[in-house]
């Protein structure tokens, strides 16, 4: 065995096509500017309009606020290196990507259920709605969202923090992804790799479970809603939030929680371009910019707090 050890890493990026890799670039960068200026959107407009002062969108606000920061773990990097041709990572950088990574996305995870479960008793238990989801339990529920992220992952990243890797550096990917990662170190890894299918299972297949049997309740609500207009404002409003759902875990579940050896990491990194570029992007389109509230709100801000000021501006300059 070689005994010396890696002191960075090497990403092998999407693909050795110079032209190809031009092309993605220009998409990945145009994408992921649109995703940060669409989940800032969001996050700005349900803090300055009080009308947006409501559970859903407080929890929206954190949901951006995740978005922004898991793109942002790994698609700033993967554009550098492709600008530049240099595809390394420092070993402490690729540790800190990877603990980010998983952080954020296992914490969007509890997230998700906790927006399904609002919108449960906002469907179902109408009348209750404001007195059960009150402003402690939505900050309670946002902050244990965001803890159990952190502790689910806490002990797998200590754990691969520690071990060896004294042989190849090369990582067949875009970022520091799990499953590449760990096939690089020097001991064995079975132990660690039974922790994180166990993780696996819990956060992607137990929020799931969650959701799951919060919709069928929902559904089953609206279906008993006299008014064809009642129903189809809430299945809209639930339509949204199953589509960001159904990406995010569909994507997930296909990277993490499979047997070894089912799928080259080539596909993988086309699934992980839908978790990590797609569904950040479709998130504040699908949840905001086509709902009739948001879109007030919008032209409130724009009209208060942009042009006002401008017009302002210019009159005091004459």
């Amino acid at each position: 065995m070689n005994s010396t050890m890696v002191r960075e890493f090497i990403l092998l990026g999407f693909t050795d096509n110079h032209e190809l890799e031009i092309f993605l670039f220009v998409v990945l960068s145009g994408t992921y500017i649109l995703t940060i200026a669409g989940n800032m959107v969001i996050i700005v407009i349900t803090l300055v309009d009080h009308r947006l002062y409501t559970p859903m969108y407080f929890f929206l606000r954190h949901f951006a606020v995740l978005e922004i920061g898991f793109t942002t773990s790994t698609i700033p990097k993967a554009l550098a290196n492709m600008a530049m041709g240099h595809k390394s990572i420092s070993v402490s950088g690729c540790f800190i990507q990877f603990f980010v990574y998983f952080v954020l996305g296992t914490t969007e995870f509890f997230l998700l259920a906790v927006m399904s479960v609002d919108r449960y008793v906002a469907i179902c238990n109408p009348l209750r709605y404001s007195t059960i989801m009150h402003s402690q339990v939505c900050s309670l529920l946002a902050l244990c969202s965001w803890l159990g992220g952190f502790l689910l992952i806490l002990g797998p990243a200590v754990a691969l923090f520690q071990m060896p890797f004294c042989g190849s550096n090369t990582i067949n990917h875009f970022f520091c992804d799990n499953g590449p990662l760990i096939k690089l170190a020097c001991i064995d890894t079975s132990l660690l790799e039974l922790m994180d299918f166990l993780i696996a299972i819990l956060s992607l297949i137990g929020t799931l479970t969650v959701t799951i049997i919060s919709y069928v309740n929902i559904v089953s609500t609206i279906l008993s809603i006299p008014s064809s207009t009642g129903r189809r404002k809430a299945f809209s409003t639930c339509a949204s939030h199953l589509t960001v759902v159904s990406i995010s875990y569909g994507s997930c579940i296909f990277m993490y929680i499979k047997p070894q050896g089912t799928s080259e990491f080539g596909f993988s990194k086309l699934v992980s371009i839908l978790n990590l570029v797609v569904s950040p992007l479709l998130n504040p389109f699908i949840y905001c910019l086509r709902n009739k509230q948001v879109q007030e709100a919008l032209r409130t801000v724009f009209r208060q707090g942009i042009f006002r000021p401008c017009v302002g501006f210019f009159k005091s300059s004459i």
